[in-house]
């Protein structure tokens, strides 16, 4: 409907613009203002605009043939983040960043790697912008079009670079806009609905288990009214850009100079002979300047946090945590959890007004983030959260000095650098989906640990527990701890890390998604897919699962598009593990079923690696939730359970009524049980005392009900502590033997 109205509005806007009524463009725009005619009549300021940018080649609707001269590069991905950061100072950069970064750069001039994931084989100089936003949804579905489409489910909507297929094909959510039929003349469109300076477009197949459908080579048009297209030239030959030999891998072409246009057509002119038009795309573009602010962005997020927006190699991060580490020494001690199969180490800053020490009644908290060495965005959140929670405790903010003086914060932004480093070397829009996900050694950290589900689940069935088993700390399997088991250094490492500190809540930090899951990630189900297998803690779990997600800025947000093929948003945001897909061996299972540990994955954004640029809004969707869900650990119940003498009594074992999920104590006999408000009777009891019941009530407001115990030891086993210390046994005298006697004694007849 917009397109029709453009058509029909382009003739008078051109006339007004003749007869000098230019001056309207010049006017405010209003809310309901249509944005489409307002370009039309400010089309003349906007070539004004070029002519200042003389070096940017623009292409109106008539045929102009591109300048050859780049201006400025704007960085992206790898070419952002290979940069070392400029002073080891307290000072962190504000979000304009990248912008200062590109006027440093733009002394050297640019060199396209040739390599597999680039298409060109270009000389000239060349800019490039960042991506405009497919992948991060900022392109919405209404600025996509397509010349023919094979069915909705592969719509031009689809045609989203990484964007993944259902498991089965013919549905509404497959993995690419397909041409419905395979010829030439097809094309793939972006409306940017304002001018913009268009630099490169990044190309991949189709999303599928099934199909092998990629093109091979295309061309690319521009157009400032989709009716006169323009083709892009070298010299006076249509330039055919090489794009993919498989359908996973991102292939990039830069364009020999940027063009300036509002629409841009991909036309596919080849493709896989035994496959179809398949494609996924992202635009590489500058919006132009807009002075007069036609194009506002109602739901522009800027950050006022003046904090280091950038993507951190493994060298950059060590130095980033010391500088934090440099700025806030007396709350903040940086220590590492063993090493990677490349032997980094795995770095872990600890947050604390006693940093080294675990101080009794103070709950322990984690986030890891990295599990996953392409799932980028969890990695920097964190960087970034270190960041915030130093610069702001300085500052005096007392949530956050209330927060760091009442909890021990570890912070694990890296569990797989290895993977990492693989996704960083090519880039953020370069990686594509899996590359740097696993291990060095192949392994998928997160799913690497025991699978003492389905420990549990059999003794459930024989009826094991309590006789023969606990329903909590479920013991690692023997052939687990074994050498030759296929376990990854890094898992073994975060299980060390995982029974020496008495963690009571815990995030892992994913990408690709926008989702909060939690336990059980295995279905109970054998050869079941999915289905809802909640913990004996279900409800528990699903107000801290709640507690991040609606306090994010979209993932409770009803009215966003769907990452790829699930609408968790209809769900508040939040799904069980095992209802969404079954994985066994999962970190979270693993935590709650064998520490005290309750631990939950949050997906953070459809990016999996998102552009430098786009880190700011990013942080500002997250930072909120980041905070609240870390204040949830003080939300339950906590306490010490001591002897008649005072001293604390070590795993000492805590029972809520109703709850078939025990804890245990620490080491200084002091615990945390997380529970929703309500009263709950509490038992504590341990080996070789008497056990002792209470009521305890949790409220509503923040803060963890004291529930403190005292047991003394019972008879038995004060008898049995006596004997051991004088090394005597005691007498065991026959139980009937009185009885024998006076029976005696009678024959006896005496």
């Amino acid at each position: 409907m917009a397109r029709q109205r453009l058509s029909l509005l382009t003739p008078l806007a051109l006339l007004g613009l003749l007869v000098g009524l230019a001056d309207l463009g010049h006017g405010s725009a209003g809310e309901d203002e249509d944005y489409y005619m307002q370009e039309l009549l400010t089309r003349e300021q906007y070539n004004k605009v070029q002519v200042l940018e003389k070096p940017v080649a623009s292409i109106p609707d008539r045929h102009e043939h591109p300048n050859q001269n780049p201006a400025k590069k704007v960085p992206k991905g790898k070419a952002d983040s290979s940069r070392q950061m400029d002073k080891a100072t307290a000072d962190a950069k504000s979000a304009k960043t990248p912008n200062k970064k590109a006027e440093k750069n733009k002394k050297s001039a640019l060199k396209t790697p040739n390599s597999i994931s680039e298409g060109g084989q270009y000389s000239s100089m060349k800019e490039e912008c960042p991506p405009m936003g497919l992948e991060t949804l900022k392109i919405d579905d209404f600025q996509l079009h397509a010349s023919t489409t094979k069915r909705y489910g592969l719509g031009a909507h689809r045609g989203r670079l990484n964007i993944q297929a259902g498991l089965y094909e013919d549905d509404l959510y497959d993995g690419a806009w397909c041409a419905g039929r395979d010829d030439p003349l097809q094309w793939f469109e972006v409306d940017a609905r304002r001018l913009t300076k268009f630099t490169g477009v990044i190309t991949q197949g189709r999303s599928s288990l099934w199909s092998s459908d990629w093109v091979t080579s295309y061309k690319v048009m521009v157009s400032n009214d989709s009716h006169t297209w323009v083709t892009l030239k070298n010299g006076t030959e249509d330039l055919i850009f090489r794009a993919n030999r498989e359908k996973e891998i991102p292939v990039r072409n830069i364009f020999p100079a940027p063009v300036v246009a509002r629409y841009i057509r991909v036309n596919p002119r080849s493709w896989f002979n035994s496959g179809s038009i398949c494609m996924r795309v992202e635009i590489l573009g500058c919006p132009m300047p807009d002075p007069n602010n036609y194009y506002h962005r109602r739901n522009e997020v800027i950050t006022t946090d003046d904090l280091d927006f950038r993507h951190h190699g493994y060298k950059e991060m060590r130095q980033l945590m010391k500088v934090v580490n440099e700025m806030c020494p007396n709350i903040t001690r940086i220590y590492n959890i063993g090493k990677s199969h490349s032997g980094l180490k795995l770095y872990a800053i600890e947050i604390s007004d006693n940093p080294g020490e675990h101080e009794v009644g103070e709950p322990e908290f984690r986030y890891t983030a990295g599990s996953h060495g392409n799932e980028v965005l969890g990695r920097e959140l964190l960087l970034l959260l270190m960041q915030f929670m130093c610069l702001e405790y300085l500052s005096g903010n007392q949530r956050i000095r209330h927060l760091v003086e009442e909890t021990r914060i570890h912070l694990l932004p890296s569990v797989n650098p290895d993977g990492y480093e693989k996704a960083f070397e090519v880039g953020s829009e370069l990686s594509g989906w899996s590359l740097g996900r696993w291990s060095n050694d192949g392994i998928d950290i997160h799913h690497n640990f025991p699978d003492l589900n389905s420990i549990l689940w059999e003794a459930e069935a024989k009826k094991w527990i309590p006789r023969k088993m606990f329903n909590h700390h479920v013991p690692i399997p023997e052939w687990y701890q074994s050498k030759n088991a296929s376990v990854a250094v890094e898992t073994r490492a975060l299980i060390a890390w995982m029974e020496k500190m008495p963690f009571a809540l815990g995030g892992n930090l994913q990408g690709g998604e926008l989702v909060v899951t939690f336990p059980y990630d295995k279905t109970r189900s054998q050869g079941v897919t999915r289905e809802q297998t909640p913990t004996p803690d279900d409800h528990v779990f699903r107000w801290l699962a709640f507690s991040y997600a609606s306090t994010h800025r979209l993932m409770t947000d009803a009215n966003r598009r769907v990452c790829h093929t699930e609408d968790f948003a209809k769900e508040d945001g939040t799904i069980n593990g095992a209802s969404w897909h079954t994985a066994a061996g999962s970190m979270n299972d693993f935590s709650y079923l064998h520490t005290n540990c309750f631990e939950l994955s949050m997906y953070v954004g459809c990016d999996k690696f998102p552009h430098e640029s786009e880190l700011p809004e990013e942080w500002e969707n997250n930072r909120e939730s980041l905070l609240v869900f870390m204040e949830q650990v003080h939300r339950g119940i906590k306490g010490v359970v001591r002897d008649l003498q005072g001293r604390g009594i070590p795993n000492a074992i805590i029972s809520v009524e109703g709850i078939s999920h025990d804890i245990r104590t620490a080491a200084d006999g002091d615990y945390w049980r997380l529970l929703n408000p309500g009263e709950y009777r509490i038992t504590a009891r341990a080996e070789g005392y008497s056990l002792s019941s209470k009521k305890c009530e949790v409220g509503y407001e923040m803060g963890a009900t004291r529930c403190d115990f005292t047991i003394g030891r019972t008879n038995l086993s004060r008898i049995k502590e006596i004997m051991e210390k004088f090394n005597k046994q005691p007498i065991r005298l026959p139980i009937r033997q009185p009885q024998a006697r006076r029976s005696r004694e009678r024959r006896l007849g005496t």
